[in-house]
């Protein structure tokens, strides 16, 4: 062992992490290791008090300061994790702590940062401009800065994540997939793991629209990213570290970069295993490990996945919820294109009964074709072009938007709009059981001269499913109408007169 290594193996045994923050536990994946075919544990980090491992190196890194040090106060730069845990450090060693965050920060940790005594300010739109900012504060007041990554006794403290994981699990283990962002928490836990249990593989993750670290060590040289994505922005950092990328280019056995989807469907099978929330970047190091037993077809491995944090905005959820189906490959979206006829609509529906639908979108329009936005489940994207194939037999014209992001992101809710052909049009919303054939019956029940001009369904995980819909009904089946929704006992509501409809939609 060189003597670096050497030093980075002593400086972890004898960090101060534990004054302040706990041993986290390891727990088993019961529900995605039965659906991996392998041994899927998880290194609970999101369990710390200020629910990240940042809390771990900022508080080594304060603790070694001296009392003159302390005495000036601490500044730093941070996407929140990071600042959480200077501010709790610096409440427990009794000194000032100023934090620089990007604007685009979520509140939720901006006001955890206050909450601790943190004195905020919001500078720039990536970590980057952020640590600039921080870097200009620090020589103005002569602040000491504490770096969230570049620092050998942040990297130290995070590495005593690796010595946890070695200690709780003593069997074999083929990998730990670990996200990165400045790649501080992979420079420590690697240069644990390699010093005491080489040949353990040590796998880093990043998102694809973040990838800095990825694309440094692959080009030999820190490689600037111009831009990166924000949905991960605790990993948001357009430049590694002098040292992380030293240690992370010697130390790391292989990389993996996932996208938006891949990274929601891993925060649902946290949530599945563990009823915890994670962020994005906590979520990080499954939606690799998963990635990677895809490609690499592993079974009966013993795999760890670090759960780095849970400082999830609330109002983020939603677009989680809407993706995680799609990163799972258990949803795929269809354009369908059908002809503008009576019981077009039905058929189609007929056409793709014995699957899970879980979107319907249609507007009528005064062409010869009607577009038809269609979600549906499915098993694995494989099924895809099976799908496509039967609604070609049906002479429906089928474009796959599995991989179209404009579809998933804003098409979907954007469809429908004002028809110039939807005279006699009624508009009422449905609430029904959310079980097989629900739909069907609805629809199968319905009298042949009642044309649907409007349909949007979604499926929300609920007992019950929603749709609004509208109805051409001539003035003399008005009655017949309503004697056949008081039939179908399903809980509804009369839209025609809602302003918003008349605005938007008539």
């Amino acid at each position: 062992m060189d003597q670096r290594r050497l030093e980075y193996l002593q400086r972890i045994l004898n960090s101060r992490v534990y004054d302040i923050a706990i041993e986290s536990p390891l727990d088993r994946a019961s529900k995605l290791s039965a659906r991996l075919d392998n041994d899927i544990w998880l290194k609970r980090e999101d369990t710390q008090p200020v629910h990240s491992f940042k809390l771990r190196g900022a508080y080594n890194k304060m603790a070694h300061l001296s009392a003159e040090e302390l005495a000036r106060g601490v500044i730093c730069s941070s996407a929140g994790n990071h600042a959480q845990g200077v501010a709790m450090s610096a409440q427990r060693l009794g000194c000032d702590a100023h934090i620089v965050m990007p604007v685009t920060t979520p509140k939720l940790k901006s006001d955890a940062v206050r909450a601790l005594g943190g004195k905020v300010v919001l500078h720039g739109e990536s970590y980057t401009e952020a640590f600039a900012h921080a870097v200009e504060l620090e020589k103005q007041h002569g602040y000491l800065f504490v770096h969230p990554f570049d620092d050998p006794d942040v990297i130290a403290g995070q590495g005593t994540i690796g010595m946890e994981i070695l200690r709780q699990h003593q069997h074999s283990v083929h990998a730990v997939f670990v996200a990165i962002g400045g790649g501080g928490l992979i420079s420590g836990v690697a240069a644990y793991i390699k010093a005491v249990r080489p040949g353990i593989k040590v796998i880093g993750v990043q998102m694809k629209d973040s990838d800095a670290m990825v694309q440094s060590v692959r080009a030999g040289h820190k490689v600037a990213l111009n831009d990166v994505g924000l949905f991960s922005d605790g990993t948001a950092v357009k430049v590694v570290g002098d040292e992380t990328f030293r240690l992370t280019s010697e130390l790391v056995d292989d990389f993996v970069t996932v996208d938006t989807d891949a990274v929601c469907a891993a925060i649902k099978d946290a949530f599945e295993d563990t009823r915890s929330i994670l962020e994005p970047a906590g979520a990080m190091g499954i939606a690799g490990l998963k990635q990677y037993v895809a490609e690499h077809q592993l079974t009966g491995q013993t795999l760890v996945a670090i759960t780095c944090g849970a400082n999830m905005n609330f109002d983020r959820l939603r677009f989680v919820a809407d993706r995680a189906e799609a990163g799972e490959e258990r949803e795929a979206l269809f354009a369908v294109t059908i002809p503008e006829v009576r019981g077009s609509f039905k058929r189609l529906c007929e056409t793709v009964s014995q699957r899970d639908v879980t979107e319907f979108s249609y507007r009528i329009t005064d062409g010869d074709e009607a577009h038809v936005l269609v979600g549906l489940s499915i098993k694995n994207r494989s099924e895809v072009t099976a799908i496509c194939d039967s609604l070609t037999e049906q002479r429906f014209s089928a474009i796959s938007l599995v991989e179209d992001d404009l579809a998933k992101e804003h098409l979907r809710y954007m469809v429908g709009g004002r028809s110039s052909v939807c005279g006699s049009e009624r508009l009422y919303r449905f609430e029904f059981p959310e079980r097989p054939g629900a739909l069907m019956r609805f629809l199968s029940s319905m009298h042949p001269n009642w044309n649907i001009s409007l349909f949007h369904y979604r499926n929300h995980g609920a007992d019950y499913g929603r749709i609004l819909i509208g109805i051409q009904i001539p003035d003399e089946d008005l009655s017949g109408f309503q004697e056949f929704v008081e039939t179908l006992g399903y809980r509804y509501t009369d839209e025609t007169a809602n302003p918003v409809y008349h605005m938007f939609l008539r």
